[in-house]
């Protein structure tokens, strides 16, 4: 599941999706914006894993058992030392990979007397699974989907047939006015014609 919820200027803080499947790549999330785009910052960034079921975490960069060496790739900020994305991707996920990410920003902030240091930390909770499984809100937003178009079509089609009736009746009252003139024309004409033929004789 992705949430954004929190924006500042063309940043924009998302939760880390956190279903991997083995065998494949997976992105670990990390979004950390500063709340003024403005002030002009520098950022060091570091993450910890800890296995599942175990109590310690430790850097990611420096695993004591190698779980991560040529594994790992850089996806977050580039060109930029003021770093507000700092995710990272992994290759080749194992099972073992399943766990708790923590990265934390280490962030010097530069105003025109004096600097501030702000350290913010973001958690991601990874499940590694067999094969990718469609999740919950993923079901639920395709069956809304095809529910919106089924009620489009039946809106269209209740609009075409109104129409179609509102035609067909603008159509009868058409024909029933032309008879109306037409009987008239010809009554009016008849009844002159009766006149004439009074006169005459």
């Amino acid at each position: 599941r992705s949430a954004v919820y929190q924006c500042h200027g063309a940043c924009a803080e998302v939760d880390s999706d956190t279903e991997a499947v083995a065998g494949k790549g997976f992105k670990l999330g990390c979004i950390s914006c500063k709340r003024r785009s403005e002030v002009r910052g520098e950022a060091s960034v570091e993450w910890y894993f800890r296995p599942k079921g175990e109590a310690d975490f430790f850097l990611v960069s420096v695993s004591m058992n190698d779980q991560f060496v040529d594994r790992v790739d850089w996806n977050g900020s580039k060109r930029s030392r003021d770093i507000q994305d700092a995710s990272i991707y992994l290759l080749n996920v194992t099972f073992n990979d399943s766990g708790t990410y923590r990265c934390f920003f280490n962030r010097i902030l530069s105003y025109e007397n004096y600097e501030y240091n702000d350290v913010v930390s973001k958690v991601v909770h990874l499940s590694v699974v067999g094969k990718a499984t469609r999740g919950t809100a993923s079901i639920v937003s395709e069956v809304m989907m095809y529910v919106s178009i089924i009620g489009l079509q039946l809106w269209l089609l209740i609009e075409m047939i109104y129409c179609y009736r509102k035609i067909a009746a603008a159509g009868e009252e058409a024909l029933r006015e032309a008879a109306n003139a037409e009987y008239l024309a010809i009554a009016s004409e008849s009844k002159d014609n009766c006149a004439g033929v009074q006169v005459g004789e």
